[in-house]
């Protein structure tokens, strides 16, 4: 897509911002230092009571899509769509098995495109934000892509019917590790030859790195606390550790649905004293936690309904900052955490060896120096984010260029 102040990309989100989606921001935040301009579409109002500080830095406007409304409202835009878009047939082809409220805001999105000039659609998860996206592209005459994540891919919800289309019909994918890329493959065949692996990144300057020669023995823990994070799992760890007479202390930074459980969890093992919650906190004092331990534990898990991560940020970020990690072998994990190399890696639901490999990390000075190293080095080479969204501003002008030579073969004929 050759780059100009009148190129603009239209990135359609379910909800922003959000706090658990920093990643989103930090991305929107890349693009924006490479020129790129961007128009943010959120198809639901912001829930989080506070978000990532980079939230304010963004220049990009945010257009939020009526969620709901009358009646009058739909038909209202319904003819405004039907008088700007002679493809307006194909698009109630395209959009029969949808619902009326992804219909309509596709509708009002391909409006809003036309008029703010937007030249291609990119959705992040593969869900509700990229049903409108494929829709209002259809309408508009757009290109579009999205990133496909975990949830939406994995999760026992997921319409594989639903999930084949919009792979089929996007002029890129992109996913966040180069386990979800074979799955995909493997699954969805030819509809899914389009995939591209592209890794979350780090703005590395946000990340300095310290070496973890002189910590304490404390573990840290981040995310919601949710079936497929496994904190579950690190209670348990905690309390094995704790009954070997370790001395160690473990902080758990996040809120979420398994919270009263959790904490209950805590006080049946008698870990109060040991094992702390401590809410969810802003990035600043992650970071600042991050740097205080010895540890950064990740004990992913398969939830019971196929949800599972794709690859944990919180990971990449505590490589970052110097800090080394304990992780399982789920989906794209292994692909950063490089047992012995990088970090150190266990099967997903060993208490036993959970708990071993922390206790060697906080004992174990120069391993914990040693993988520090290696793991910067790693997140360095792979997970800078102004390459990554390099790669993904190509796809995007990729698609523009496919797209004008299909048109011109089609005037052609």
């Amino acid at each position: 897509m050759p780059r100009s102040k009148h190129q603009r990309i239209g990135y359609v989100l379910k909800r922003y911002p959000r706090y658990s989606e920093t990643f989103i921001v930090n991305e929107i935040l890349a693009h924006e230092a490479a020129g790129l301009e961007l128009e943010i579409f959120s198809l639901r109002p912001p829930t989080d009571t506070f978000f990532d500080e980079q939230v304010r830095q963004v220049k990009a406007p945010v257009t939020y899509l009526p969620s709901e409304g009358k009646a009058s409202e739909f038909w209202s835009t319904l003819e405004t769509a039907t008088e700007l878009f002679p493809r307006f047939r194909s698009f109630v082809a395209a959009a029969r098995d949808e619902d009326a409220l992804t219909g309509c805001q596709a509708m009002i999105l391909a409006c809003q495109a036309r008029q703010k000039g937007i030249h291609h659609l990119h959705a992040h998860f593969a869900t509700a934000a990229t049903a409108v996206a494929r829709l209002a592209s259809n309408l508009a005459g757009l290109t579009y892509s999205c990133t496909a994540h975990a949830k939406d891919i994995f999760h026992e919800s997921v319409d594989s019917d639903d999930l084949r289309r919009k792979l089929a019909e996007a002029n890129a994918i992109i996913t966040v590790s180069d386990f979800n890329r074979t799955y995909l493959q493997s699954t969805f065949g030819s509809d899914a030859e389009r995939v591209h692996r592209v890794y979350n990144g780090l703005d590395l300057a946000r990340f300095p790195f310290r070496s973890p020669e002189d910590r304490p023995p404390h573990i840290v823990g981040v995310g919601r606390l949710v079936e497929k994070k496994g904190f579950c799992d690190l209670i348990d760890a905690c309390a094995v550790l704790k009954d070997l007479g370790r001395s160690f202390t473990c902080e758990i930074i996040g809120g979420g649905e398994l919270e009263t459980q959790l904490a209950a969890q805590i006080v049946r093992h008698g870990s109060q004293s040991h094992v702390t919650m401590r809410g969810p906190k802003p990035p600043s004092e992650i970071i600042a936690a991050i740097h205080r331990a010895a540890v950064v534990c990740a004990p992913c898990v398969l939830a019971a309904d196929g949800n599972r991560d794709g690859l944990p940020t919180v990971l990449l970020e505590a490589m970052a900052l110097g800090t080394p990690c304990v992780s399982t072998d789920v989906t794209g994990i292994p692909e950063v955490v490089r047992d012995g190399i990088t970090g150190l890696l266990v099967r997903q639901h060993d208490v036993n060896s959970l708990a071993s490999a922390m206790d060697r990390l906080m004992r174990d000075a120069p391993l914990r120096v040693r993988l520090a190293a290696k793991a910067r080095q790693l997140i360095e080479l792979m997970f800078d984010i102004h390459r990554n969204t390099a790669t993904m501003r190509d796809l995007f002008q990729k698609s523009a260029i496919k797209r004008g030579k299909r048109r011109q073969l089609q005037e052609a004929g």
